[in-house]
């Protein structure tokens, strides 16, 4: 929820790799899936480069100055080979892009309790959800939405990834996990318990208070249904939490401890203590003679943010297991990273350090240049300060920003809190897949310093080359994660 603008040099995010021979250096750049050699002569500080691309590049002859380097092992690269999600646009991946293509908001009244006392009565409400052929009756019935959520996108992900059940009985299970986190966890569940306590006493407390009240409910429901005994935990981090989770992950594939992820995040807070507890926050939007018009990122007209909820899960997997079983992969995770601006609770920093130095980490962490990158999904929450911080933490980073897209899928679904980064991962994926990106909806009166292309409330084509998904959370959690085209 917290957005903060800083500065990082460009060698900061460079990685050197330089031979001798005959007096001249042999610069290896890897970019995204391009290599090129330049050659180096000793007098000149001019080198000339040649790839399959055509490029020229100019460099300072110098043992210091570094490339990226991309992974190459297949035990370490990171492949998406399914997504599933819960939104207010429902369950299906292609029709909640095409909603988000078509620029339409998912934001309305609150009808799922009584909010006409509240000083804010709408939100990203979730309607006419079903787990049918997910969750058996009796647990549905008991769960917390919180979890239900949680555990539907998450077997969607996996019968994405042609990892029903029956291909999982025939696979080693210790060596597939689950990562699903939670930034208020079964917040109905421990509503209740607290009212039965106070209306009724102790003895009327439901024995499953505890069980669905706690964050990491969720990977252990998923797992309990699946199977899968690989690393399983949750992480809360508030609104950064699904990034969070997808660089635990693939850190985890990484380092050979996982095979394959089960990885995102997932929140249902709509109801009378989550609302209530963002309006005693005042963060939220009250313009409740027009919900559709509330969330409004960048714009000047903006208020606050507009809650919202649901669960984006994707599986995240090494490019060895991914081919040994012949999956299907729709993107490549490059890297991410994780940074605390250690300042205050709600407010961003004013030096703005911790958002950019953490942009600048996850392109290190991915062995991307800042030139690569031309497709940010923001954080943008549509909060005064936040917004513009962000967007300053951009530009720090990205010093040139004309071939830059910047988009807000929290215009239309709203702040979707823990389940943020999950839903606009999967946002991020379906841009590179289809080479369109989503509006940002309300964009009537943009503020001055947002000179960076915002897609203002019509679509637009644009071939990704490299995107990353910020999500910052409340404590001052910064988080980023890169995306790319796979490419063998």
């Amino acid at each position: 929820m917290a957005c903060f603008a800083g500065t990082c040099p460009l060698g900061a995010l460079l990685r050197n790799n330089v031979s001798e021979s005959n007096g001249n250096s042999v610069v290896h750049y890897e970019g995204l899936r391009l290599q090129q050699i330049m050659q180096m002569p000793s007098p000149s500080n001019h080198i000339s480069a040649s790839s399959h691309r055509c490029r020229r590049i100019k460099a300072m002859a110098s043992p210091t100055v570094a490339a990226p380097k991309r992974e190459k092992d297949p035990k370490k690269r990171v492949v998406i080979t399914g997504m599933g999600l819960v939104s207010v646009f429902g369950t299906d991946i292609d029709a909640y892009y095409d909603k988000l293509l078509e620029g339409e908001s998912g934001i309305s009244l609150i009808d799922r309790f009584d909010a006409s006392n509240f000083s804010v009565r709408f939100g990203g409400q979730i309607r006419n959800f079903s787990s049918e052929g997910y969750i058996d009756g009796k647990n549905d019935r008991r769960l917390d939405d919180c979890w239900r959520y949680c555990i539907v996108a998450g077997k969607r992900a996996l019968d994405d990834a042609n990892l029903g059940q029956q291909v999982l009985n025939t696979m080693d299970k210790t060596r597939i996990g689950v990562l699903v986190g939670s930034g208020m966890g079964g917040l109905t569940a421990f509503s209740n318990g607290v009212e039965a306590l106070i209306q009724k006493g102790y003895k009327k407390i439901t024995p499953f208070f505890i069980p669905y009240s706690i964050t990491n409910m969720g990977s252990a429901l998923l797992a309990i249904d699946t199977g899968l005994m690989g690393p399983n935990y949750s992480i809360s981090t508030a609104c950064a939490t699904a990034n969070y989770c997808f660089y635990a992950a693939a850190n985890h594939i990484r380092s050979g401890e996982a095979d394959i992820m089960v990885v995102g995040g997932t929140e249902a807070a709509i109801m009378p203590t989550g609302v209530g507890g963002f309006i005693a926050c005042r963060a939220l939007s009250q313009r409740n003679a027009d919900p559709e018009k509330a969330s409004r990122p960048w714009d000047k007209d903006r208020d606050g943010f507009v809650m919202g909820e649901g669960s984006g899960v994707l599986v995240m997997e090494s490019l060895e297991s991914a081919t040994k079983r012949g999956a299907r992969i729709v993107a490549e995770y490059l890297g991410g990273a994780i940074t605390c601006d250690a300042h205050h609770m709600t407010d961003p920093r004013s030096d703005g350090l911790g958002v950019s130095s953490c942009i600048s980490k996850s392109l290190e962490d991915a062995g991307v240049s800042p030139e690569e990158v031309n497709y940010v999904n923001a954080h943008a929450t549509s909060t005064l300060a936040g917004d513009l911080a962000e967007v300053n933490a951009i530009k720090k980073v990205f010093k040139d920003t004309s071939e830059l897209k910047m988009n807000a899928t929290k215009s239309m679904i709203g702040h979707g809190l823990g389940a943020a980064g999950g839903l606009e991962a999967i946002a991020t994926i379906k841009a590179i897949n289809t080479g369109w990106l989503h509006p940002t909806i309300n964009q009537d009166n943009l503020e001055v310093s947002v000179t960076i292309d915002t897609v203002p409330n019509v679509k637009k084509q644009h071939e990704v080359n490299v995107g990353i998904s910020n999500s910052f959370g409340f404590g001052g959690h910064n988080s980023v994660v890169v995306f790319a085209p796979f490419r063998p």
